[in-house]
């Protein structure tokens, strides 16, 4: 039996009191998400919140979201990516965690929407994310972030992207990433850990869900073994910068979220592996169900992130 914990049980009876999203079509989930209420959170006040567009490679505009903490600048700047198996998820899947970021780490958070799969597919999605991160350089100053100490977060297939954007920001000679904060982060898709057999069910991210999700992000079976979209291939993790990687003891990316923090270890990176206990997958953007749960976690990411 899994010791769950008690709000972990919570989410999943109310889970399955809806039709599996991978029984269904991208765009009909996406509608009946945005039918669902916004919660109520109480959630410390900020200097500033702003929405605005940024210009990406293909000429296309993205959204993005700033949280400016309170106090005088330069900060420390983190760009997050959320979660959502690149299919779903957008600025306001990701608010609450980014809104205590910003205050707990007494950092800039810009939180990216980048465009999703299946319309867009690899790479679009992760060239979004990087174009981000090129734009939050360029404009820190604006921003009163400090072009030196930018951080890149993010959860599950945000983690992915985080984590896949700093290997590119060495090879294109990007921004300096000083660390990465990475949520349950997607890290092979090959889908064959014990992992993936223990947690196929029921516990906030299915086997066949993420099989889902891989069929609508890459465009050809040779894809999932690119290093791009399976970062845990990467050949050399040596340059990559110091991370924390925060696990759901429940969740079929457990055991390729562990190996990535190994990897990243004997490559000499530092890497700080927490498991946090009786939680299931996506419990970081539902605030509504674990608060406290996404709190610890924020605190855990500002912490690292200060020290």
């Amino acid at each position: 039996m899994f010791n769950l914990t008690n709000t972990s049980k919570q989410y999943i009876a109310d889970a399955k009191k809806s039709p599996k999203y991978y029984t269904q079509q991208p765009d009909e989930v996406r509608a009946a998400r945005a039918q669902c209420p916004k919660p109520l959170l109480d959630l410390p006040l900020l200097n500033q919140i702003i929405d605005r567009k940024i210009p990406v490679r293909d000429g296309s505009e993205i959204s993005v979201r700033i949280y400016t903490p309170n106090g005088k600048g330069p900060f420390p700047i983190i760009v997050y990516y959320h979660g959502g198996g690149w299919v779903f998820g957008n600025l306001e899947t990701a608010d609450a965690g980014c809104h205590l970021l910003a205050t707990e780490a007494n950092a800039i958070v810009v939180s990216v929407d980048y465009r999703l799969a299946p319309e867009y597919k690899f790479p679009t999605p992760l060239y979004d994310a990087f174009d981000a991160l090129l734009w939050v350089y360029e404009f820190a100053a604006e921003l009163h972030g400090d072009s030196t100490n930018i951080v890149v977060a993010g959860d599950s297939a945000g983690g992915n992207l985080a984590t896949v954007v700093t290997h590119m920001a060495k090879e294109q000679n990007g921004p300096l990433i000083t660390a990465q904060a990475l949520i349950y982060p997607v890290t092979n898709m090959d889908m064959t850990t014990n992992s993936y057999e223990n947690y196929a069910h029921d516990l906030g991210l299915d086997r066949d869900g993420m099989s889902w999700f891989g069929e609508h992000y890459v465009n050809n079976e040779e894809d999932y073994r690119n290093s791009a979209v399976s970062p845990l291939l990467q050949d050399d993790l040596s340059y990559l910068p110091r991370a924390i990687i925060i696990a759901a003891e429940y969740d079929v990316l457990f055991d390729e979220g562990a190996s990535y923090a190994c990897r990243l270890k004997e490559a000499g990176v530092p890497c700080h592996h927490v498991v946090m206990p009786g939680l299931i997958h996506s419990y970081f953007s539902k605030m509504e169900f674990f608060e406290e749960e996404t709190r610890k976690t924020v605190q855990l990411i500002a912490d690292f992130i200060k020290k």
